[in-house]
């Protein structure tokens, strides 16, 4: 197996120069990529309508094209799934990932072009595994065995004869080549499925008797899977299940909250590899054993742009380009691919943990945070706290989400706080305490605003009934894939409706 891992570097070499060269490359590689996508764009509609051909800088780009979201660019959208051609990117776009909606569309669709797939998420796929065989596990036996991918909950389906949406996950797998049927498990059919029960039963039957090396998905799914089939095998880790397994390819949310019950299921240590992939793109990888950050890879044909949170929301921003940015600073990053998005806010927040090379974490979301009081409660800051919290009490969290409750004559603000607990902990009220202290600590807008209790009160803390989440998730029809749970509202759409199910 050492050889065969070799022979993977040996063929690879070059690629993991050019990866090791970030450190020195990377502004320039994405002043290429700028450059590249402007030419490729400039006779497109949205090219010829903001004249990408005259555009010679990145400066001009900022100041000549607006920052934009779905909604202003959902009109193109639907005349790209109608068929018509040359109006974001050039030529045909056949392929659309079906992600969660916005405040006007239930859902949307973004565009995946025949470049996006090839030198973006497939490139992307590669690199995970070239740089887990180099950089984590030299002496790996991954090569050996199969990969257990837990796809979305959206087949491929039409919207012509010649247009076709779902899950990234799907289009992924749809488009991959024949030989990838190899070393992945289940089949398409089965990782394809939208009935999650049916899914979960077919999913064990075609898995348990595999060589599995390798797993891919998101945490939160995963476990749920991984959990069914430990009840219908009758074992008590993976490790009795799978002998083989190292490698655990998993994105989509924060993993922090989820690695010790994954730890206590596998029987045996296991390799945590975290990758930043979305429907609009691949963006990091986290390349290096012991690092909890992700290098970001600037050679995907995307251009990153990186907005300060308080100018979020406006069509000319200040952004920066890799050049630019500032370690430890919160950023809303905005995209420009080749799949035609032109300075598109995907709504993520992340913050660079250290410049040359470029590493970042992802920090939360511009629309998912807390802030009805002016405490600015970001997902980081509720995670972060969440860790601390369970750690002082003993408890494990499954899933949670917060709110806002508002003040009236009777009662100051605070915030809200339903947890679903797999361990409960020692005590609910030391679990609050710790929790409040920890946002104190991680954020000073928080503390100020909890000081004697002059804004807000003490959070309030809410338990909730076991499958909660799961049995909400499953109602809004937003089982599995990316799909994942909104950590922090600032309202209270989300929790009324939990509470109403709970």
């Amino acid at each position: 197996m050492a050889f065969l891992n070799s022979l993977v570097s040996f063929v690879n070499s070059s690629r993991l120069s050019q990866i090791a060269g970030y450190d020195n490359s990377a502004v320039e590689i994405q002043y290429r990529q700028l450059s590249e996508l402007l030419k490729k764009g400039q006779n497109t509609d949205y090219g010829l309508l903001y004249g990408f051909k005259s555009i010679e800088s990145p400066d001009m780009f900022r100041q000549r094209v607006p920052v934009v979201d779905y909604d202003q660019i959902r009109p193109y959208v639907e005349r790209m799934q109608r068929g018509e051609k040359n109006l974001l990117w050039p030529g045909e776009i056949r392929w659309f990932a079906k992600s969660s909606g916005t405040t006007s569309a239930k859902s949307k669709f973004i565009p995946v072009s025949r470049e996006a797939l090839e030198e973006c998420h497939f490139k992307g796929g590669k690199d995970v595994v070239m740089l887990y065989l180099n950089n984590h596990n030299p002496e790996s036996d991954m090569l050996t065995g199969k990969c257990l991918t837990l796809g979305g909950s959206h087949q491929i389906n039409k919207f012509n004869s010649d247009s076709y949406f779902g899950d990234l996950s799907a289009i992924l797998i749809e488009n991959s080549p024949f030989w990838s049927n190899f070393i992945r498990t289940p089949s398409s059919d089965i990782v394809l499925l939208e009935d999650w029960d049916e899914k979960l039963e077919k999913i064990t039957k075609a898995t348990v008797n595999e060589n599995v090396t390798s797993l891919a998905g998101v945490p939160s799914w995963f476990l749920i899977l991984l959990r069914h089939i430990m009840q219908a095998t009758g074992t008590t880790n993976l490790h009795q299940i799978w002998p083989n397994l190292e490698l655990f390819i998993h994105g989509g949310i924060n993993f922090s909250p989820y690695r010790q019950q994954y730890n206590d299921i596998m029987g045996r240590r296991i390799n945590y590899m975290e990758t930043y992939n979305a429907s609009e793109g691949f963006f990091a990888i986290q390349d290096m054993p012991g690092r909890s950050d992700m290098l970001l890879m600037p050679d995907y044909g995307i251009y990153y742009e990186f907005v300060p949170l308080n100018e979020v929301g406006k069509p000319f921003p200040v952004s920066y380009g890799l050049s630019e940015v500032t370690a430890g600073v919160d950023y809303a990053v905005v995209i420009t691919t080749n799949s035609g998005l032109w300075r598109y806010m995907i709504g993520d927040t992340v913050r660079f943990t250290s410049l040359y090379p470029h590493r970042i974490v992802i920090s939360g979301r511009t629309k998912h945070f807390i802030n009805a009081f002016g405490e600015e409660l970001m997902i980081d800051n509720a995670e972060r706290a969440m860790a601390a919290a369970c750690n002082a009490t003993g408890a494990v969290m499954s899933e949670f989400t917060a709110a806002p409750v508002y003040m009236d004559n009777q009662t100051k603000g605070r915030h809200q706080w339903l947890i679903e607990f797999e361990v409960n902990p020692s005590s609910i009220e030391r679990f609050t305490t710790v929790l409040d202290n920890a946002l104190k600590g991680l954020n000073s807008d928080y503390e100020a605003k909890r000081n004697k209790n002059i804004t807000l009160d003490m959070p309030e803390l809410l338990v909730a009934r076991p499958g909660l989440f799961f049995d909400w998730m499953k109602s809004r029809n937003k089982v599995g894939g990316q799909n994942k749970v909104p950590r922090l509202s600032n309202n209270r759409e989300y929790i009324d409706e939990l509470l109403k199910l709970n």
